[in-house]
């Protein structure tokens, strides 16, 4: 046993280690790392699917179209673990080092940039719902968002192909093959491409639109309050609640989605900056912010299913249906046993 893990650690890059034995232990704790990233990000993200396809209620929201485009999106960044996961349990692998970690930090970056668009083109949404609701379901029409969602899909694909004619590292850290670490280097002005055509949008225009939801909202919750005390009646509660309340409340689950994501994700923009300015090379750092910023993937499920009631109504239902299912089928073969095989028996 020992001797397979010290011929894994020679394999592999092991940036946290400082001494053989050192390396040893950093290898080991790189593997679980990965391993269980991989399998919470896959299974968080299908049970998010499957909620999604039980749960009529939330079909309602058209933001339903974005939380799913970015449930898809992440159990492909789950998926596409299994590279480097397969690679740290059985290296060597048969396939080239180079194209391996080419395509693998093209996937990753194209899949961690259609969530980051997803989640502008909900805040998006959201601004026009409370902006303009008598004329929002005229603008926001599911043709339009389902051209948009492919509009994301292939802006992404796009942005990053540079990459591929030898234009700078498309922003993956944390580099568990070598050639990805000594051969391929950032570039300060894809860099820069990167943040002016994605990064900097995206997060511009989640901040002006949250703030103007807030700033609305904060509003209309003011002028309630004057009418609660001037006329004090349930008419006007019920004004109320009928307004901007189930709006508010869904803006705040999606902001509090979109929080996770840029805490997340900004030391690794920090250090994706600093490492293509020459300013700062730390591979310890390196893995840490790469694997933090993955595993925003599975915190999106988490926050969904804590913060949205009709999320949390449609996962019983699926839990309550699938352990239904496997009661159903014990008591199946309690009433219907199968006979037992006789060796010189036949059965008709």
């Amino acid at each position: 046993m020992s001797s397979s893990v010290m011929n894994i650690s020679e394999h592999l890059s092991c940036p946290l280690g400082f001494g053989h034995y050192n390396a040893v232990d950093v290898c080991i704790l790189e593997t679980v790392v990965i391993v269980l990233l991989t399998f919470l990000i896959i299974a968080g993200n299908l049970t998010v699917i499957f909620v999604f396809h039980c749960a009529p209620l939330l079909h309602h929201y058209t933001t339903s179209y974005f939380i799913q485009t970015m449930a898809y999106a992440d159990l492909f960044v789950g998926v596409s673990c299994l590279v480097p996961t397969l690679s740290l349990l059985h290296y060597p692998t048969g396939v080239h080092e180079s194209l391996t970690c080419q395509v693998f930090g093209y996937i990753i970056s194209v899949l961690k940039s259609v969530s980051m668009a997803c989640l502008a083109c909900i805040s998006v949404d959201r601004y026009l719902a409370i902006t303009k609701p008598l004329s929002y379901n005229q603008l926001v029409t599911p043709c339009r968002l389902r051209i948009c969602i492919s509009l994301i899909w292939i802006y992404s694909c796009l942005i990053f192909l540079p990459s591929f004619f030898g234009w700078g590292k498309p922003g993956y850290h944390g580099d568990i093959f070598e050639w990805c670490a000594t051969s391929w280097l950032t570039n300060a002005y894809f860099t820069g491409f990167i943040v002016c055509l994605l990064y900097a949008p995206a997060a511009f225009v989640i901040c002006f639109t949250y703030f103007h939801i807030f700033k609305i909202c904060r509003q209309h919750t003011k002028e309630i309050n004057d009418r609660r005390a001037r006329f004090p009646s349930h008419e006007v509660d019920a004004a109320g609640d009928a307004g901007h309340g189930p709006d508010r409340r869904y803006a705040m689950v999606l902001f509090r989605i979109t929080s996770v994501f840029y805490v997340l994700w900004l030391p690794y923009i920090i250090y994706f900056l600093l490492e293509s300015s020459r300013v700062l090379d730390n591979p310890a750092l390196s893995f840490l912010t790469t694997w933090l910023a993955i595993s925003n993937s599975f915190c999106n499920c988490v926050i969904y299913s804590l913060s949205n009631s009709v999320f949390r109504l449609g996962l019983r239902r699926l839990s309550e249906t699938i352990c239904s299912s496997c009661t159903c089928l014990k008591d199946r073969d309690v009433r219907d046993p199968k006979p037992r095989k006789r060796a010189n028996s036949c059965s008709i």
